[in-house]
Order: structure tokens, then C-alpha cells, then sequence
């Protein structure tokens, strides 16, 4: 769990700077993806052209790919700025662009937008978890991101494993939430179900 940790960590700071900066940048490396970790069965850019085809209000612009000195040989990083205080963020399989992790990041604002900025990074993130869990509709995936996001409130980060899919949340208060699915390998049981 520590190297969890240690991406959030590195993808709010990362969105951080990239909030301040001219140009979208993300964290150098991804610390999290284990070797041999698995990917979703989709490219980036499929996945993109589906998102976008589902949620018309919600589209993301292109994803770009995010030079990194100490990115492993079969991973690569890749951002796209929804707003200003809104990004979207992916660990790649290098070679096949398979989503090995997607993270939708909010830098909180202060003001009257306050409200309106949250409530539109609630819907990219409800969007998120229903494009990786097709079954849920919208105001399920309204309600498990809501269930997610109180579970893991004022945590550095909280992971929920459902199935195949993990959910990550990282709440830094005012300095940002991510929210995070990623996929997971499924190991069979160790203690034998039944002996024929």
C-alpha cells in the first residue's frame, strides 16, 4: 500500500504544478504500476472515443503523453486538462497504450465557482467509474462515488477493490481529491473449493 501512496502523492503534486504552469506536466514516474501489473483491455484512445461518445457534456480532450526520466521501460504517463483546476491522467502499457490506471484530479477553488467546480469534477468522476463498471447507471455510479469519496475523506487514500477494479481516492482537502480506478489481477483462492 505504500507505493500508493507515494502515486497520489505524486499525482497531486504533479496536478499541482501543472495547475500553475502554461503547459499540462504530471509526475515523471508512476511507482504504483507493479511489473506485470495488468491493463484494461482498451486503448487511450479508444477509451477516449467512447467516453466522449457516452458523455457529450463530459469530453476529454487528447491525452498527452508526459516525458518522464524515471518512467520504466514498459510504462508511460499521459494528461489531459478538462479546466483549470480539472485533469484527467493515465498510466499507459507502453507499445499498446492499454490503461493501466485513469485518475481524474480536482484542485479545489475558492469563491462563488466553488460549488459549480465540484459538482462538474463529481460528474467526470461519476462518468469514470461507469465507463470502467458499464453496469452501474448513472445515479448508481452517483452513489458509489459518493459511498467512495465519504469513505475515504480526510485519508491520505483509500482503495476498494470490486471484482477486477480497484477505486482509489486521495483527499488532500485544499490541496486537491483524486479519484482513481485501476484494474487488478484476480488470484484464485488458495484453499481448495471443492475436491472431486
Amino acid at each position: 500500500m505504500q507505493f500508493l501512496f507515494i502515486w497520489l502523492s505524486l499525482i497531486l503534486l504533479g496536478a499541482s504544478f501543472s495547475a500553475r504552469a502554461a503547459q499540462t506536466s504530471a509526475p515523471a514516474t508512476a511507482p504504483y504500476v507493479m511489473p506485470g501489473a495488468p491493463s484494461f483491455d482498451q486503448s487511450i484512445s479508444l477509451f477516449r472515443e467512447t467516453f466522449n461518445s457516452s458523455n457529450p457534456t463530459l469530453a476529454l480532450s487528447e491525452f498527452r503523453a508526459i516525458d518522464g526520466a524515471r518512467d520504466t521501460p514498459n510504462l508511460t504517463r499521459a494528461a489531459s486538462k478538462i479546466n483549470d483546476n480539472l485533469y484527467a491522467s493515465t498510466a499507459l502499457e507502453r507499445g499498446t497504450l492499454k490503461i493501466k490506471s485513469m485518475q481524474i484530479t480536482w484542485l479545489p477553488v475558492q469563491g462563488p465557482e466553488q460549488k459549480a467546480a465540484k459538482a462538474k469534477a463529481l460528474e467526470y468522476m461519476s462518468a469514470i467509474l461507469r465507463a470502467f463498471t458499464p453496469a452501474l447507471t448513472p445515479s448508481q455510479s452517483q452513489k458509489k462515488l459518493q459511498k467512495l469519496l465519504s469513505a475515504g475523506k480526510n485519508k491520505r487514500y483509500y482503495a476498494e477493490t470490486e471484482g477486477a477494479v480497484r477505486y482509489v481516492v486521495a483527499d488532500n482537502g485544499e490541496k486537491g481529491l483524486t479519484f482513481a480506478v485501476e484494474p487488478i489481477k484476480l488470484a484464485l483462492s488458495e484453499t481448495p473449493g471443492g475436491v472431486n
